[in-house]
C-alpha cells in the first residue's frame, strides 16, 4: 500500500490542536487496546505545548503508553533548552503522569557517547512506533536533522539502521541526538505540526523540490512507507 501525504488546515491553532489531541488519543487507545501497550514519540519546541496540555488530560490507559522524543539538545533537565523539560512540565501532567517516558539525554558528556545507552534504552519500546509528532523548521529541517550540519553526520541521521546518531547544528545551539530516518518512518502514523504562514511557505518548497540534504523534511514528505498527515493552522 502507497501512502500518500494528507494536508489538513484548521481555522484556528485551538481546532488544530483539539482535532489533533483527539485522534492521537484514539490511535493510542486503539494500540493498546489491540496489542497491550502503545509508543508516542514527540517533538520539542513551544508549538506542540497546548496539544501536549490537552492530550494529557485524555482519559486512555496511560499506564502502557510508552513516550519519548524526536530529538533533544544535549543540555541538562533544568537548562531553559531542555526538550525533557517541556515534555514533563506539558504532558505528563494530569492523567498522563502515569505514562512511562525514556527522555535522551543521559550522564555521558557528549551525544556521541551517550547515543549507543540512548538506543539501548529505547529497545523495549513498542514499535513501529504507533504515533511520531513532528515540527519544521524554517530552515526545512526536522527531528535534529539540520541542513546545516556536517554532511557525513546528516547522512547518517539519513542512513543508519541505528535507533539515534548525534548531529552538532552550525546555526542552532547545542550538540544534538536525534532518531534517525529509519526509526522515524518505522511507525504506524507520522503527524506534522506546523502553524503560521512562514511554515506554510517552507512546507511548500519542501514539496517543489527533491533534495533531501537541503531541506531534510522532504525524508519524510517524499517517502510513502508511513502515512503522514500535515496539520496546519494560521
Amino acid at each position: 500500500m502507497i501512502s500518500e501525504t494528507v494536508f489538513k488546515s484548521f481555522d484556528s491553532t485551538t481546532d488544530l490542536e483539539v482535532q489533533l489531541a483527539e485522534r492521537i488519543a484514539d490511535q493510542l487507545q486503539q494500540a493498546v487496546d489491540s496489542r497491550g501497550r502503545a509508543s508516542l514519540v514527540v517533538s520539542g519546541g513551544s508549538t506542540p505545548l497546548k496539544l501536549f496540555q490537552l492530550l494529557s488530560q485524555k482519559a486512555i490507559d496511560w499506564s502502557d503508553v510508552y513516550i519519548t522524543l524526536a530529538d533533544e539538545r544535549w543540555v541538562e533537565l533544568y537548562d531553559r533548552d531542555s526538550n525533557e523539560a517541556l515534555v514533563r512540565a506539558n504532558l505528563l501532567q494530569g492523567l498522563a503522569a502515569n505514562a512511562k517516558f525514556c527522555g535522551l539525554k543521559n550522564m555521558y558528556a557528549t551525544p556521541e557517547e551517550g547515543a549507543p545507552m540512548v538506543s539501548g534504552s529505547l529497545a523495549h519500546f513498542p514499535r513501529p512506533f504507533d504515533v511520531v509528532i513532528l515540527g519544521m523548521g524554517n530552515d526545512g529541517h526536522t527531528c535534529s536533522w539540520f541542513p546545516c550540519a556536517d554532511v557525513n553526520q546528516l547522512q547518517r541521521a539519513l542512513d543508519t539502521q541505528e535507533l539515534c546518531c548525534a548531529v552538532t547544528p552550525t546555526t542552532a545551539p547545542h550538540a544534538r541526538i536525534t532518531l534517525s530516518r529509519s526509526a522515524i518512518l518505522h511507525s504506524r502514523q507520522i503527524y506534522l505540526h506546523l502553524v503560521g504562514d512562514s511554515k506554510l511557505s517552507v512546507y511548500r518548497q519542501a514539496l517543489s523540490g527533491d533534495d533531501i540534504h537541503a531541506m531534510p523534511i522532504r525524508a519524510v514528505l517524499a517517502q510513502h512507507k508511513t502515512p503522514v498527515d500535515v496539520y496546519w493552522s494560521a
